[in-house]
Formats: C-alpha cells, sequence, structure tokens
C-alpha cells in the first residue's frame, strides 16, 4: 500500500491500468513533464479503446455485486478512503503540484477539499431514499401500498479534467460507487498519477467493493468507447462544451451529466465597497492561473466607479505573488502547458487589435503568463465572447444594472455570475434576473462550495455535482406497488 509515496529517488512516478481490483504492468508509456521546471515527473500507459471496453466489461460483471452491497460497508469504504487520504494530505499535494504546477498552498486546499467531498457524501448517502405515494389520490385510483425507491444506475463512466485532478475525481467517483454502481474512470493525461493514487485508496481499503472501479487513460480513443459502448448507463463528464456536444452526439440512450465550461462574469455596481470587490476579483480572475469553469473573465462596472476599480484591481493584482508552485507563499504558478500560454498571448493580442489596452500584465516573464487586466474592452470582442481559461481579466464599462445584466447574460454559457453591490433592490433583481447555474453576492463568481449544488445552463452543462444531487444523477428511480 502506498508504493508510490515510498520512492527515495527522483525517478517519475508510474499510473497503472486499474482492470478492477487488478493491476496490469505495461512496457509503453507516455511521460508528463511539471509546467514549471519542465522535468519528467510521471508517466503513464498507454491504453487504447479495447482497454476501455475491457474495462467495461468488468465493471458491468462487479456491478451485479456492487448493488446488493449493504449500505453500512460503502459508508465505512468512503470514510476509510477519506481518512487514508488525509494522512498522505502532503504526498498527494505534493503529486498535485508536480503534475499540473498548482501552488502548493492551493494544491494542499484540493486534498483538504477532496477528502471532505468524500466524507460528505458518505453522509449525503443515509439520505438517498424514496417516499409512499397516495394511490387513492385521485377518483380513478384505489388503494395500495406505493412507494418509489432510488437505485444503481449499474456502471458509470467517468472522464475528467486537469485543473483540479484530485477532487473532480471525487466528485464523480464517490458517489457513484457509494450510491452501489462501478465505474470506469478515465483521468485527464496530465494528472494520471493524481487519479491513479487515488483510486488506489478505493480498492486497498478493506471494505472495497471488488472490480467496482477502473482506470484506464488516453485520449479520444478511450473516451469515444467509454461514451458510445452500450455498457454504461450514465456519462459524467467535465470538460470543454467542445467536447460535450461530442458526446452529447455519441452517448446515445443514457443520462449524460456535462460539467462544461463557463464566462463567468461579475457586475461592480457603484455601491459596491471597491476595495474589497478589488481584492477578491484578483483572486477570482487569477486563482489557478485562469483556469478554473467559473473564473472570473469579465467584470462589468459602473461608469461613475470604473477608472477607481480598474487601477485598484491592478494593484491587488501587482501584490500576487508569481513563480515557482513548490514555494508556500505562491499564488499562482504556470499554465498548464506552452500552448496553453500561446493561446493567452493571442487572446491578448487580439483584444489590443480590436481597440482594448493592457492595464497590467500581458507579456510573459521568466517563462510564466501574468496576471493581466484588460482595460476599455467592448462586449463584442472576441476576449469577451468566449471562454479564455487564463488569467486574463477584461473590464467593461456600463451605465447601469439593466445594461449589466443584458451583456452578462449575452453569453452562450451560464455557469455562475456575481454582483457586488450594497443595494437590496438590485441584489433581488440579479438573482431573479442571472441566467447562470448560481449566482453570488459580494463575492466572485469563483466561490464554490463541494456541499452545494454546482452546474450551469445553456452551453455549460446539464446536470449537477456536489455529493447530495450527484447521488441523483447516478441513480433511477423505481416505483413499486404492492395490492
Amino acid at each position: 500500500m502506498f508504493d508510490i509515496f515510498t520512492k527515495t529517488d527522483d525517478t517519475p512516478n508510474i499510473a497503472k491500468v486499474l482492470f478492477g481490483s487488478n493491476i496490469q504492468e505495461r512496457d509503453e508509456f507516455i511521460e508528463i513533464k511539471n509546467p514549471y521546471t519542465k522535468k519528467v515527473v510521471s508517466k503513464y500507459p498507454k491504453c487504447d479503446a479495447n482497454d476501455a471496453k475491457k474495462a467495461l466489461e468488468i465493471a458491468q460483471n462487479a456491478a451485479k455485486v456492487a448493488k446488493n452491497i449493504p449500505l453500512h460497508q460503502r459508508i465505512s469504504w468512503l470514510e476509510d478512503v477519506a481518512s487514508k487520504l488525509r494522512q498522505k494530505s502532503d504526498e498527494f499535494a505534493k503529486l498535485i503540484v508536480d503534475e499540473v504546477g498548482k501552488p502548493l498552498k492551493f494544491a494542499k486546499i484540493e486534498v483538504i477539499r477532496c477528502a471532505e467531498t468524500i466524507e460528505l457524501t458518505a453522509k449525503e448517502l443515509i439520505n438517498l431514499h424514496g417516499e409512499t405515494i397516495a394511490t387513492d389520490a385521485t377518483a380513478s385510483g384505489k388503494k395500495a401500498m406505493a412507494y418509489y425507491k432510488r437505485v444503481p444506475v449499474g456502471v458509470v463512466s467517468a472522464i475528467t479534467p486537469f485543473n483540479f485532478p484530485l477532487n473532480l475525481v471525487a466528485h464523480k467517483i464517490a458517489p457513484a460507487l457509494g450510491a452501489g454502481n462501478t465505474v470506469v474512470l478515465k483521468p485527464t493525461p496530465e494528472a494520471p498519477m493524481c487519479a491513479y493514487a487515488l483510486a488506489k485508496l478505493f480498492i486497498e481499503s478493506e471494505f472495497a467493493v471488488k472490480d467496482a472501479l477502473s482506470v484506464v487513460y488516453g485520449d479520444a480513443e478511450v473516451g469515444s468507447e467509454l461514451v458510445s459502448n452500450s455498457i454504461p448507463r450514465v456519462i459524467s463528464f467535465t470538460g470543454s462544451a467542445q467536447v460535450g456536444k461530442i458526446i452529447m452526439k455519441n452517448a446515445g440512450i443514457k443520462k449524460v451529466a456535462l460539467e462544461l465550461g463557463g464566462n463567468a462574469a461579475t457586475f461592480i455596481d457603484e455601491s459596491a465597497d471597491i476595495e474589497d470587490a478589488a481584492k477578491k476579483c484578483a483572486f477570482g480572475s487569477f486563482y489557478n492561473s485562469g483556469q478554473v469553469c467559473i473564473s472570473l473573465q469579465r467584470i462589468y462596472v459602473h461608469k461613475n466607479i470604473y477608472d477607481e476599480f480598474a487601477n485598484a484591481l491592478a494593484n491587488e493584482a501587482k501584490t500576487l505573488k508569481v513563480g515557482s508552485p513548490y514555494e508556500e507563499e505562491t499564488f499562482m504558478g504556470p499554465l498548464i502547458n506552452e500552448d496553453a500560454k500561446l493561446r493567452a498571448a493571442r487572446w491578448v493580442a487580439s483584444a489590443i487589435d480590436e481597440g482594448a489596452k493592457v492595464l497590467y500584465g500581458g507579456e510573459e516573464v521568466d517563462g510564466i503568463f501574468p496576471p493581466t487586466v484588460m482595460i476599455d474592452v467592448r462586449d463584442d470582442m472576441k476576449i469577451v465572447c468566449e471562454e479564455v481559461f487564463a488569467p486574463i481579466v477584461s473590464l467593461v464599462k456600463v451605465n447601469s444594472y439593466e445594461e449589466a445584466i443584458e451583456k452578462i447574460n449575452n453569453s452562450p454559457y451560464g455557469l455562475q455570475y456575481s454582483i457586488f453591490t450594497n443595494s437590496l433592490e438590485n441584489t433581488r433583481a440579479f438573482i431573479e434576473d442571472a441566467e447562470a447555474g448560481g449566482v453570488v453576492v459580494n463575492d466572485i463568481p469563483t466561490v464554490r462550495f463541494d456541499i452545494q449544488p454546482y452546474g450551469g445552463i445553456k452551453q455549460s452543462g446539464i446536470g449537477k455535482e456536489g455529493p447530495k444531487f450527484a447521488l441523483e444523477e447516478f441513480t433511477e428511480i423505481k416505483s413499486v406497488v404492492i395490492f
């Protein structure tokens, strides 16, 4: 157990294929380099569609047993995994820094959040139940014993992204397994070791259900098999809207849960506390290098405070420590790879060509694309209309709340929006007017608590995450009538 944490040298960690509870050795591997040091930190085996199919078949057989495992064992299983994760929190945080370059202090927070997600799921399992039904409520009905119950769907295909390589895995596999399903996980190619290490905690637990969890690696070929194969009954995917559309086209008749892109926005009302709003917006715009589905990308600022707020935000951005993700005090590290850095530079160049200006940042410094504040941005510019997924925030001047909410909603996405205001009238209006899966008042749209329902509307996805709500996604209602 925990053999990946017993190495005494700097050789890369090796993720392995998990066909159910069995580890399969491979000879051919793909290397993962740390985004900051460029050193090889891990390797993962090359998989193909046949591997995905084999894993699904194993999961299908295991599902026959998993659905009958008593609730107390499933709860103990999740609690055991969460406990062991907490015991190895520093080691897991190091894996996150190694593979995706997330600053150490935020990697440590992600590990704790992951444990909390699993623990919350264990608690919510007790509340996963149905209710009785009054069959004689209508004149055409008659007296009977009737109720519904929630039952496992069977097999779940889970596909996860790089930006939260541990906690977003937990948000899928913990409720799926806890509800009595089996899972085939395809983690992001950028962070295979994070997923493998967490999966090992699950399969090595004394409470584990045999063959309930498999892990395969790869890109489109493997993902396509997990989506189009007839075995899984739920496809749970977090990633881009572009891939989400492909999944919807190829999934067939299945439940599909999609947490896709966003274009998060906020409105800074003239009644807002400018200093407080600027500090929070700097965090929301540049946390995790902007690589968050609810990263603050658009800020609509009332014209009367536009310049003051813009300068306050730029000053806050200047205070953020940018550099090595291995240093405890670092706030922002590198983007995930060179392609992401080049895309960020193109976003800025495009905005400048369209008439915007760089107030702060905008050019690579010591290999890292820095926090960047764009001003004089119009809402018809590409940098506002599309998801940037980089540490770039655009400020748009507006005349009123009514103009701001119209522009905020003028997006194909609808994940989370926020408002900074001391006006109760605007607060009430915003809650009703914002076309999004979630709204936040007097903080950034980047706020997410793992216990809450999380998911968007429009092109931002289908379904909800959060333990209580994910359990509903991973179960089906069975209606029962007894005469």
